[in-house]
């Protein structure tokens, strides 16, 4: 090459490295690119703000009255109230006993039945039909009936969450351990492995991480019908408590009521995950 094809060929692009703040951008802004816990922490508390931000807007601004939304420092008073003296305790017990029954009692059956509907074209053909039936009947529906064939109490409680949860769980723990590769559970057969084999050492860890996300997603179902389970004939617990703030105007109870089933929600949730990482952690 002359010396004047190199003065008129265009120049090289030159490779930059990406700064630091262009980097983060590029991953942000990548389809499932990870990004570092100081960015998810920043993320997440910079949401949080803003909610705070327009609610403080709202109700110091006079922009809604105190009758329709409560002020930050309204709810934070009445929880001081409340836990100072003792009163929301009782609830919160009564609420979270509700809670692990109806669920624990849901899961149990659930997960082996599932296991079995999702392995068993027999076992998904005989009962897929009605399990699809009854997952869309409302909840709110079954209320009444409960209460004449249960009676008032705990276990009706107990029953309207077993009864909002178990079915959606049997459906998706049915198609969490039937997405499992078909080629693993031939492989198993080809190395000799029994049919029995197969289902409690291929089927069943393979399916495990799905099984672990439905039990997460299925709790958050389960405190959303809490307050159904607890608005009518309950003599405790949050759903309980918000309906008696309702009677007296007490929207602050209300919104603080709401909360803490947030918060009790979240702690399950976290709960999950920590089980996940522990017993599925290769599946991240």
């Amino acid at each position: 090459m002359t010396v004047e094809d190199a003065a008129s060929s265009p120049a090289a692009p030159t490779t930059r490295k990406p700064g630091r703040r262009r980097g983060f951008v590029d991953r942000a802004l990548t389809p499932r690119a990870p990004i570092s816990p100081r960015a998810s922490l920043i993320a997440g508390v910079s949401i949080w703000a803003v909610v705070l931000i327009v609610w403080s807007v709202l109700t110091y601004g006079g922009v809604m009255p105190d009758i329709f939304l409560p002020s930050p420092t309204a709810v934070i008073e009445r929880a001081i109230v409340m836990f100072g003296d003792g009163t929301i305790w009782p609830n919160m017990w009564s609420s979270i006993e509700v809670i692990l029954l109806g669920f624990i009692i849901s899961s149990v059956v659930a997960v082996p039945l599932g296991l079995l509907m999702g392995t068993f074209r027999i076992v998904q053909a005989a009962l897929e039909p009605l399990v699809n039936f009854i997952r869309y009947l409302p909840v709110t529906a079954f209320v009444p009936l409960f209460i004449l064939w249960i009676g008032l109490g705990l276990s009706q409680r107990v029953a309207i969450i077993i009864f909002g949860t178990f079915f959606q769980q049997l459906v998706m723990i049915m198609d969490v351990v039937s997405q499992v590769p078909e080629d693993m559970l031939n492989a198993s057969y080809t190395l000799g492995s029994s049919r029995r084999d197969v289902l409690t050492h291929v089927l069943l860890p393979a399916a495990r991480p799905g099984i672990i996300d439905t039990l997460r997603i299925t709790m958050g179902w389960a405190w959303t019908y809490l307050v159904v389970a607890e608005l009518v004939a309950a003599d405790s617990g949050l759903g309980f408590m918000s309906m008696q703030a309702m009677r007296g105007f007490q929207v602050d109870k209300i919104f603080l009521a709401i909360g803490i089933i947030g918060i009790l929600g979240l702690i399950t949730d976290s709960f999950f995950r920590l089980l996940r990482a522990k017993f599925a952690g290769w599946a991240a």
